[in-house]
């Protein structure tokens, strides 16, 4: 891994400066009040303790990889899906990297029945789309228990009161993940305007988590969940777009303070601009979406969507085209359309070519510049 494939500084301190909006010290939001309802009706079944664990966002590689039981190879640790600080240590790309320390303080502990409850930024490389950021909100519930008598019907259970407390009276189903520090692994659906989508991920436990944390897995047992929380707000209210879960513009902002249905907030007229770019065939909208965030930094979120209307490889272009774009091999011609709408203020012609021009060059990789 070279340097290149660090965050820089500035890239660094943009990250840590975000809100956590799961974090009542930094404001009410929310996110907090469904967490609350989340934990008050699982701790309601269970009767168990509740313990709140939040940390820096900056951790070891073996936290958020090794420890969890990922392979060496694993695809999720290539640099397009991970934020590395340094070649050992990242910015967190799940709240599961926090897990295996948390599990060692109850080595040495009796009759213990605890909740775990992890909430807090991760760092992803995503899409740009109302429904995808690169900093988004996600919380592990993880119930240890001093027995070993977690059984499956105990985490279906688990799930039922979590659906309800989202989305009460929600239809759900489950299907069979896998995960390495889980066994029986579960992705959890619910049915929301007659379609299915995803809430959550859940599982016991991997022995062998438990093990690494000094829990001798014939002793000790527990449950691991993993949920989305801009997803489950999203759902719960009927927001439209993610980028409202932060948006300053009172009419919207109040509306982030409490779970009641979201109420229309008419959009601001959007722009649209269409461009033509060159770049290697490994890219894909994740590792575009990166590009336009870190390209635009606090101006990302006026940027509504970025997608891919065309993918053309070098070796299917006519040659008139190739000549003109100045392919390679290995390249692709992509033919993206951005729609800019800022949430609270109206853009300028020159205003969105600017940014046109900026997303541009952030994802262009070939000879030929066509700036406006």
């Amino acid at each position: 891994m070279s340097h290149a494939d660090h965050l820089t500084p500035a890239q660094l301190s943009r990250a840590l400066e975000m809100r956590d909006l799961t974090d009542p010290a930094q404001g009410a939001h929310a996110l907090q009040t469904l967490l609350d309802s989340v934990v008050s009706a699982l701790t309601a079944g269970w009767g168990s303790t509740v313990r709140c664990v939040r940390n820096s966002p900056v951790v070891a590689v073996r936290e958020n990889y090794d420890r969890l039981g990922y392979d060496r190879g694993d695809v999720t640790r290539a640099r397009r899906y991970t934020r590395y600080v340094s070649p050992t240590v990242m910015l967190r790309s799940h709240m599961s990297a926090e897990l295996p320390t948390a599990l060692e303080d109850y080595a040495g502990r009796d009759e213990v029945d605890e909740l775990i409850v992890a909430p807090g930024l991760v760092y992803r490389r995503d899409a740009v789309d109302r429904t995808h950021v690169g900093e988004p909100h996600q919380v592990d519930l993880w119930r240890i228990r001093s027995a070993q008598d977690i059984t499956d019907q105990d985490m279906l259970t688990m799930i039922g009161s979590l659906v309800d407390a989202v989305l009460p009276g929600a239809e759900w189903k489950t299907t069979d993940v896998v995960h390495p520090y889980t066994v029986g692994g579960r992705q959890i659906d619910v049915l929301h305007d007659g379609e299915w989508l995803e809430l959550a991920e859940c599982g016991r436990i991997h022995p062998d988590v438990l093990r690494g944390s000094g829990l001798d897995p014939t002793r000790w047992s527990g449950l691991a969940l993993g949920m989305g929380l801009e997803r489950a707000l999203m759902l719960r209210k009927g927001i439209p777009d993610i980028r409202y879960l932060r948006a300053s513009d009172p009419r919207i902002a109040t509306q982030m303070l409490d779970l009641e249905p979201w109420k229309h907030v008419s959009p601001l007229p959007a722009v649209r601009r269409d461009i033509s770019v060159v770049l290697g065939a490994e890219h894909d909208e994740e590792t575009l979406g990166d590009r336009v965030r870190v390209a635009l930094g606090d101006d990302a979120d006026v940027v509504e969507s970025v997608e891919v209307l065309g993918r053309t490889a070098h070796e299917h272009l006519p040659e008139t085209a190739r000549s003109r774009l100045g392919t390679e091999l290995g390249q692709v011609n992509l033919l993206l359309r951005i729609i800019l709408r800022p949430i609270d203020r109206t853009l300028t012609a020159d205003e969105a070519n600017t940014i046109r021009n900026t997303i541009y060059r952030a994802v262009h990789e070939g000879p030929v510049l066509e700036l406006i």
